[in-house]
């Protein structure tokens, strides 16, 4: 996932046909079962046949991902350990759903106040006064 965004591989040993979504997920630097998801999504729901000969011609038309990267040498071999990451958004983390719904409620709140006090600005004479002094 440490690759420039511009080769895309199929990577078949973390695919479960063929690998392009394991390809997908690693050009677009994205969870491998989301990449799954959308795309079973888009076959059901936006049309089946399309999507299944792309998969299809994506599995003939993209290289297998190399062992090496172009910029290493030979001997160099592509660390093949998966990278420790921190899950930082609240469906990756495991976080219960009652402290994710108290957060998204804390947000909300603090959205909303800030909301409140851009109308209270806008609709005061104060406001009028500064946009007639800008204009001149």
């Amino acid at each position: 996932m440490s690759r420039r965004r511009g080769e895309l591989y199929r990577d078949p040993k973390r695919g479960k046909v063929a690998g392009v979504c394991a390809g997908l997920s690693d050009y677009f630097n994205m969870e491998l079962w989301l990449v799954r998801i959308i795309f079973i999504s888009a076959v059901l729901l936006l049309g089946g046949p399309f999507f299944i000969v792309a998969y299809i011609a994506c599995w003939f038309i993209l290289e297998v991902k190399p062992e090496t990267l172009p910029n290493q040498s030979k001997t160099e071999t592509v660390n093949t350990e998966k990278p420790i990451e921190v899950k930082s958004k609240v469906w990756q983390a495991g976080e219960p759903p009652r402290r994710a719904l108290h957060d998204l409620k804390e947000q909300f709140d603090r959205i909303d106040g800030r909301l409140q006090a851009m109308e209270k600005y806008v609709t005061s004479p104060e406001f009028t006064v500064s946009r007639e002094i800008n204009k001149l």
